[in-house]
């Protein structure tokens, strides 16, 4: 009702902005609304500049404080009229009763109570009289409600019942969880100790990588210099070497045989000849190691 008055003060007063009032009559409505409202109260108007804006909020303010005020006198007096009405018709079933001999206070106690306990019944069940058709329709209404009461609380439980259970997991994993995240904070300082130790090791290890290929480069340029290939492999030069073994020990005798010839007699015939035929015995000593040096790189 105060939101319908509202609105229709609210168009009224538009419309009366719209048509033009007079600033000085709406300047004196607000201060008339304003020195009734501050004199109930008990205290003064403040001082305030009264500018356009603030003259039409306040005027719209005192119109719509002017009709709820009046709105409320007239539910005031509609309730008074009606509370006139009720305390008439007790007076004058109080008078009915007196006259019949059930008088509040010609009543036994007990049926007072007992009548006190029926009107409470009647209150609590909101029923307008105390028949008994009325106090069955106002039970069975509260069967039906309680009914759905208790299908809304078995739900209610239920879903109490799997979020209890989702709270008990909860709180197991977030224990485990805590374990879990107490021994990572255990292993931290001995994890970073190894991650030092292992950078430490890494570094010397790069250090050696570096060092090893510069050496291996070195190396390799060694090889290229004397002229090493990759079919001279340590076996080959294994073989070479026994081979080199066992023509020595052939080429001795004839060496010695050689240096024997020393000590001939001076005739220059049969030295010569005895030269020449040495010569060509080492000769051909020589030639059989160069072939099997040739042989033996070949395979």
């Amino acid at each position: 009702m105060s939101s319908d008055i509202g609105v229709s003060v609210g168009d009224s007063y538009t419309n009366e902005a719209k048509a033009g009032g007079s600033d000085a009559s709406r300047i004196a409505e607000v201060k008339t609304w304003l020195a009734s409202q501050f004199d109930a109260l008990g205290k003064d108007v403040p001082e305030f500049e009264y500018t356009p804006r603030s003259v039409a909020h306040l005027h719209y303010l005192a119109t719509v404080s002017q009709s709820k005020t009046q709105a409320a006198r007239i539910v005031a007096t509609d309730f008074r009229q009606k509370a006139a009405e009720y305390r008439s018709q007790a007076a004058r079933i109080r008078e009915i009763l007196d006259s019949v001999g059930l008088a509040q206070d010609s009543l036994p106690s007990n049926v007072v109570s007992s009548s006190q306990v029926l009107a409470n019944v009647a209150n609590l069940l909101n029923i307008r009289d105390t028949e008994l058709s009325s106090f069955l329709v106002a039970m069975g209404d509260i069967s039906l409600r309680k009914t759905v009461v208790e299908e809304k609380r078995a739900e209610v439980q239920k879903e109490f019942k799997v979020l209890l259970d989702y709270t008990r997991k909860a709180l197991s994993r977030l224990t485990f969880l805590k374990r879990t995240l107490a021994q990572l904070e255990d292993d931290v300082a001995p994890c970073e100790a190894q991650m030092e130790n292992w950078q430490t090791n890494l570094a010397i290890m790069i250090s050696k990588e570096r060092q090893y290929l510069q050496q291996y480069s070195n190396y390799k340029a060694i090889l290229n210099r004397v002229g090493y290939s990759p079919e001279i492999s340590h076996g080959v030069l294994v073989e070479i070497a026994e081979h080199k073994k066992e023509l020595e020990k052939k080429t001795k005798p004839i060496l010695d045989t050689l240096r024997s010839y020393q000590d001939l007699p001076p005739d220059k015939a049969l030295a010569a000849l005895a030269i020449e035929d040495k010569k060509r015995q080492y000769a051909a000593a020589d030639k059989y190691l160069e072939d099997l040096l040739s042989s033996t790189l070949a395979t």
